[in-house]
This record gives structure tokens, sequence and C-alpha cells, in this order.
């Protein structure tokens, strides 16, 4: 019964936590890295999980967790292997972002709420419950993260371009 369950659950949301990680990482094997590690914790939590009152949302908070890890550990490695050689990352930015490109600059509550809203469409107090704050954070989170982009984007692409991220 339990196989089955988490069968039905994997089948169900493996795509969906593959493409949040995505959005959240921009590296495709790195998602799916992260999408499987989620799926192993949502297995050794099953009892915990299946409790829950949105299974799904647990399983994104998982995501959440170890896309936020994945991307710490990445920057302080670069920073450790290229601090001295590091310039000033403004100075070659093209006039064109696309919006993969133009999420990685956002700061992660930021891009994670963005990302949540407007990609998978979720609503703001499911968002706070993934990412354990409150619905005012979220709220102001992303705002300043879909103003940012669409700074960061200019004329060339709005929220529309969500098509092409996904």
């Amino acid at each position: 019964m339990r196989d089955d369950a988490f069968r039905a659950y994997f089948e169900r949301h493996h795509d969906s936590l593959s493409r949040l990680a995505y959005l959240m990482t921009g590296e495709s094997a790195v998602a799916d890295d992260l999408a499987a590690d989620a799926l192993t914790e949502v297995w050794r939590h099953w009892d915990r999980v299946n409790a829950a009152d949105d299974p799904a949302a647990y399983g994104h908070g998982i995501v959440m967790n170890l896309a936020r890890n994945w991307v710490r550990r990445r920057s302080r490695e670069r920073m450790l292997s290229f601090g001295p050689l590091r310039r000033d990352r403004d100075a070659d930015v093209p006039a064109v972002l696309d919006v993969r490109g133009a999420l990685k600059r956002l700061p992660h509550r930021r891009r994670a709420c963005v990302v949540l809203r407007y990609a998978f469409d979720l609503p703001e107090r499911e968002v706070a419950e993934i990412l354990g704050i409150s619905v005012g954070a979220v709220k102001s989170a992303t705002s300043r993260g879909a103003r940012q982009l669409a700074g960061l984007l200019g004329d060339h692409v709005g929220m529309d371009g969500w098509e092409a991220a996904r």
C-alpha cells in the first residue's frame, strides 16, 4: 500500500519537482538530481508527507531547501576558486537577457516567490507554506522580485516569457 501511494506521488509530481529545481538552479542535470534527492526525502518521511494537508507542497518545500543549499554551495565554491579573478558582473551584461538568466540574478527568496507564484501559479498562502514564511513576506518578495526581473529584462521579454522558461 505504501509503495503504491508513493509510486502515485512520484508519477504525479516528479516533473513538477524537476521543473521547479531547474527554474531555481538553471541547470538541467542538477535539477534532475535535486528532484531525485527530494523524492528520496519524501520516501524517507512518507508518513509525514502523506499526512500533510498538501503533500505536493511538502515536496516543493524540500526542493526549495535543496536548491537553496546547492546555490549557496556553488556560490562559496566560486568565491573560493575564482575570488581574486572575479570582475564586476555588470560590466559585460548583454543588452538582452532571457528569463532564465535574469532569474539567476534574483536573490533566492525573491526568485523562489516569483517562480512559485508565476511559473507554478501557486497562491500566496501555499508559497508561504512551502517557504516557511508569512504571506506578507511572499507578497513583498514577489512584488520586488517581479519588479527586479522586469528591470533586468527591460522591454525585451515580459512576464509572458514564462512559457519559454518552463
